[in-house]
């Protein structure tokens, strides 16, 4: 086993691994951005390190940087969590070519052949795993999505090479829609993946989200040699991830409700074969789609005819790992360091038993009733989470913590589990109820209400059942009855005495706390944000070019403002253009959504202030007119 482990992520699933190593027996390193300075996995950790400011593409997205903190760090492994670089095949080429560092994950070269999503078709439909109709090239015009309509029907699934949770995907409903959602999908290809190769399929209508989790022993590590085969790869059961918004999980559970035995067993076979056709090894999970009978009554589950196909497959821990561990008392984690360590699997496919049912609530910093709008602000000036039998709270934050929004909004993950699904969802209105959260907005409005809609009990929502068919007034009813709201960060402190301070040397953090009595409040410098919060910006935003001058507006002129947090997809203008009132000077990408960024009255172009693929602020100027 190794001796310390890296963990190269933040927030709640860093200290998750970080658990995970200190039942192991092993030390733990973390690395952090400047806005993460206080994160509660900074403070979980052995010892920390500092790799960039908060932006995270110069930061947490940084391999040279990590690489170079675990080499300070002595570290003898890498676990790269989920998110940021968990799949990125070039930073795992990178750890397992670092002399002494261990990539805790699928081999690179593993990671890079299912991550091309046609060629991750191609290999499943050679092991005889269903896949969905549609391409397995490529395509590169909009001639090609219409030809593809004609033959299989309308709507059409346009997906980025390199995409997930429905990022880079268009959803063509006509041939006329084919030009516009092809450039869409292969910009957000560029922009998020630095693939703009997309391909296409057949989009179902009723479609379930079924996955599959593994784990894969490595014959190599073990001495066995060789390529995998299906005995090296263990299945630990199915998760069902159908109630979805915008492609986005926001309740998870296992196993399936809608699932008969016949259908689970030939789907965990597929993954079992799939997983060993494609050489895989470590952890993943193999994503399904499959077909929900609408007329279903909620008693019968879906029979061993009922399609399935293949969706892809995610090559690293995922945030819904938790619902398999509940029900296999597995710890997914520990089988990841073994495997990495080449001890191999604790586990055989017949040691897997599946007991009681098991739900997953993901505690984001959402406003359910304002289309999920993730908060801007906040700290945790209660936090009290649920506890009792059958209840886990996965989290890092802690009551005093302010609100870190440069990132995901996750604040925690509620995990409940039950010997059967009925008292699995009474025991989670419990939690739900128990858990007091104040200074911060979140979903667990949402999450109760969910625990007692009519669809969501019976089981037989689909994907598109919270975009297509809920209420929007009974979430609003929801967040009024349950709901919090976001308290502004920071706060009066002139009345503390005991403070913390960060000192790092040669990159390492170290810890000073400091007693003052009687002193004024110690003034935070202009330029850093306070006790891990977002830095305070003038009442005139800051262009994002690396100085701290104020942009320029001349008299008369406008200056366009990003209206939220989100990334820069395209600029459509340039220095010198004119403009009209209307026009579309950039698109701006924010939860998962495109949003036209356009001018309120004409003029010329002065300055512009983005470009593509840059993350922007609330606030921050984008393009200046006079």
């Amino acid at each position: 086993m190794f001796d310390k482990v890296l963990v190269a992520n933040r927030g709640e699933i860093a200290v998750r691994v970080m658990r995970a190593c200190a039942e192991l027996g092993v030390d733990t390193v973390a690395v952090y951005s400047d806005a993460d300075k206080h994160g509660g996995h900074v403070r979980y950790a052995d010892e920390a390190y500092n790799v960039g400011p908060a932006r995270a593409a110069d930061s947490y997205l940084d391999g040279e940087a990590v690489v170079d903190a675990a080499r300070k760090a002595d570290a003898d492994a890498i676990h790269p969590g989920y998110g940021f670089l968990a799949e990125n095949a070039d930073f795992a080429a990178r750890v397992e070519a670092a002399d002494g560092i261990t990539w805790v994950g699928p081999a690179g070269d593993a990671m890079e052949r299912l991550g091309e999503k046609t060629h991750a078709r191609r290999v499943m439909d050679d092991a005889d795993v269903p896949i969905v109709p549609g391409t397995t090239e490529p395509v590169t015009d909009a001639e090609a999505v219409t030809d593809f309509g004609d033959e299989y029907g309308y709507p059409v699934a346009i997906k980025a090479e390199g995409g997930g949770g429905g990022r880079g995907m268009k959803v063509v409903e006509s041939a006329d829609e084919a030009a516009d959602a092809l450039e869409s999908a292969k910009r957000e290809g560029e922009a998020y993946f630095s693939n703009d190769s997309v391909y296409l399929e057949r989009y179902l209508e009723t479609p379930r989200h079924v996955e599959v989790q593994i784990v894969a022993d490595d014959p190599a590590a073990s001495g066995d040699g060789g390529e995998v085969d299906e005995s090296d790869v263990v299945h630990l059961g199915e998760r069902d991830c159908s109630l979805q918004r915008r492609h986005q999980k926001v309740i998870e559970e296992g196993p399936s409700p809608a699932l008969s035995d016949e259908l689970r067993e030939k789907i965990g076979a597929a993954a079992r074969r799939g997983v060993a056709a494609a050489d895989y090894t470590n952890a993943g999970t193999v994503e399904f789609l499959v077909e929900e009978d609408p007329d279903r009554d909620p008693s019968e589950p879906l029979g061993p005819d009922t399609p399935f196909y293949f969706l892809e497959v995610n090559t690293r821990i995922q945030v819904e790992h938790t619902v398999t561990e509940e029900l296999t008392g597995i710890d997914i984690v520990k089988e990841q360091l073994r495997v990495a360590s080449g001890e191999g699997l604790s586990v055989s496919q017949d040691d897997v038993e599946l007991e009681g049912h098991a739900i997953e609530f993901r505690i984001n910093a959402e406003n359910a009733a304002e289309e999920f709008q993730p908060a801007s602000e906040g700290s945790l000036d209660t936090y009290d989470p649920p506890g009792g039998i059958g209840v886990r709270v996965d989290d890092a934050l802690r009551q005093g913590d302010e609100l870190v929004t440069d990132y995901d909004s996750m604040i925690a993950k509620l995990i409940v589990w039950a010997p059967d699904r009925e008292e699995c969802i009474a025991r989670s209105k419990r939690a739900l109820a128990e858990y007091d959260l104040e200074g911060v907005v979140t979903i667990v409005p949402f999450h109760r209400l969910m625990l007692d809609d009519r669809r969501f009990v019976d089981g037989t929502h689909t994907t598109k059942y919270l975009d297509e068919e809920l209420d929007r007034e009974l979430v609003a009813e929801a967040q009024e009855k349950w709901g919090t709201e976001s308290a502004s960060a920071g706060g009066d402190d002139e009345e503390a005495t005991e403070r913390e301070f960060t000192v790092e040397v040669n990159g390492k953090r170290f810890d000073v706390e400091l007693e003052e009595r009687g002193a004024p409040a110690i003034p935070t410098p202009e330029s850093g944000g306070g006790a891990g919060g977002r830095q305070q910006r003038p009442p005139q935003a800051t262009s994002d070019d690396g100085d701290d001058d104020a942009v320029d507006v001349a008299e008369g002129g406008e200056a366009i403002e990003a209206e939220m947090q989100g990334t820069i997809l395209s600029v459509d203008v340039a220095e010198g253009d004119e403009v009209a009132a209307g026009d579309v000077v950039c698109v701006l990408e924010a939860m998962k959504m495109e949003n036209d960024v356009v001018a309120e009255r004409g003029g010329t172009v002065a300055s512009v202030h983005v470009g593509e693929g840059d993350s922007v602020d609330m606030g921050d100027v984008l393009i200046v007119l006079e």
